[in-house]
């Protein structure tokens, strides 16, 4: 081959590639993966990458349950210090759900407004998901049309007003909509009539928390979903699943040929309602972290294939709402940030277990590409986009929360002992700025993705 006949080539005894882990040369021409050959071809790069024995090459992961929150709430979090935590993480794409940024992506017009304030911002690809709430049906199609990746609702209170939550009734003719063109609806399944039922949440105790969202809160909400589903022949998406006592239903769903994917969250794999401290609102999230039992069941749920994959539902706010001074569960915001976390976390965890990395990857990287139909990403291989990263699967880290790219210094992980560090991260072949300390030169090069 002449000189420099790739813009970047890179070489390693590990390289998890989509033709199998080994010992690979990565070819980049264009910003696509152009070349996958065994270590020794001698590919000449204008760059060239030789990995350290301790590292290895990873697709880049997709998470696709994401709150910037701009505009609208940029002080919570903005599509920059979001992007450069996701690239800091080994992401290189996210999509960002609709809320709880003003005004919300339930139409057009919000969209393109969501669109113009992350232009000249994104450190990594960003695609959006649009807003279904009560009365905006009108608007799905034309929200397909102009490319978001699918439709998020709520079936309890969001937490936010201008987004407010759909009755039972109302989801289905959503969902039967969405099915006339095929596109996702996404649901956070919960059930208000258990949940205004239950204790409420108050205080410091955090065992009263978790009373007030109970397992059944999610159970219920999630049948409902499937029957839906089961009707409309509609695609549905449960989003955080908490509740590992749901996990039967979805099985028997998914065997039924109901089109139905599942995510869970790195605070519901690593983390237990056990080892909260009172008064710890960091872990304040909705449905909450449950107990250990349920946490060995969600892993059990992945390497079964009833759960498809794994998400951080990064969702931060400023320090004042997360209560920190008073500790009280029942008004402290809800939402975990660990955007830039996930995969040191779940890796931690996974080896623990005995789960490999390539396990990792598939409910972190591909699946998560495939359920917005994203086929250049999730893969590394010839023809896709070459965004990755370098991972040394066995260094330890202590996680300081503020050393971290979230905007706001507050994570449950804080002084957590983690293993595995990114070490870089490529963006369609080129290094994304993730030092610790933001390079307020270095530009921007993420693209806003449509669907497919």
């Amino acid at each position: 081959m002449s000189h420099a006949d790739f813009d970047l080539v890179v070489r390693g005894r590990k390289i998890y590639a989509a033709a199998g882990t080994g010992a690979w040369e990565i070819g980049v021409r264009g910003g696509t993966v152009s070349a996958v050959v065994p270590l020794g071809t001698g590919l000449i790069g204008a760059r060239e990458i030789e990995l350290a024995d301790d590292e290895v090459l990873l697709p880049g992961l997709v998470d696709t349950h994401v709150h910037v929150n701009e505009p609208g709430r940029t002080e919570w979090e903005g599509f920059a210090s979001a992007t450069r935590a996701a690239a800091a993480g080994g992401v290189t794409t996210i999509i960002d759900m609709p809320l709880n940024s003003i005004p919300p992506t339930v139409s057009v017009e919000a969209l393109h407004a969501k669109q113009e304030a992350a232009a000249d911002q994104a450190f990594v690809d960003v695609g959006f998901w649009g807003g279904a709430v009560p009365g905006n049906t009108a608007d799905l199609r034309p929200l397909h049309d102009a490319g978001v990746f699918g439709f998020k609702c709520f079936l309890v209170h969001s937490g936010v007003d201008e987004f407010p939550h759909l009755e039972p009734a109302e989801m289905e003719k959503d969902l039967a909509e969405l099915a006339s063109f095929d596109s996702l609806l996404i649901v956070h399944a919960e059930d208000p009539a258990v949940i205004e039922a239950a204790p409420e949440a108050s205080g410091r105790d955090y065992a009263g928390f978790l009373a007030s969202r109970p397992p059944s809160a999610e159970n219920s909400a999630i049948a409902q979903v499937i029957e839906a589903a089961r009707r409309t022949r509609g695609r549905a998406h449960i989003l955080h699943l908490s509740s590992a006592e749901a996990l039967p239903m979805i099985a028997e769903a998914k065997r039924d040929g109901v089109r139905l994917t599942v995510e869970t969250c790195p605070h519901y794999l690593t983390l237990l309602a056990e080892d909260i401290p009172d008064g710890a609102t960091a872990f304040k999230c909705c449905p909450p972290i449950r107990e250990d039992a349920n946490r060995e069941q969600l892993w059990q749920g992945l390497l079964d294939g009833t759960i498809d994959l794994i998400v951080s539902d990064h969702s931060p706010s400023t320090l004042d709402l997360k209560d920190l001074e008073a500790g009280n569960f029942g008004v402290a915001w809800g939402g975990v940030s660990s955007l830039q976390l996930g995969l040191s976390l779940v890796w931690t965890e996974a080896q623990r277990r005995g789960i490999d990395l390539e396990n990792v990857l598939e409910w972190m990287s591909h699946r998560p590409a495939e359920l917005a139909r994203l086929g250049r990403k999730g893969r590394l291989e010839v023809g896709a986009d070459a965004d990755f990263a370098v991972f040394a699967p066995d260094r330890t880290f202590v996680v300081d929360a503020t050393r971290l790219h979230h905007k706001n210094p507050i994570t449950p992980y804080a002084g957590k002992e983690l293993t595995g560090i990114v070490q870089q991260t490529f963006l369609r072949g080129v290094e994304v700025s993730t030092a610790p300390t933001p390079d307020t030169n270095v530009t921007p090069t993420g693209r806003l993705l449509r669907r497919d």
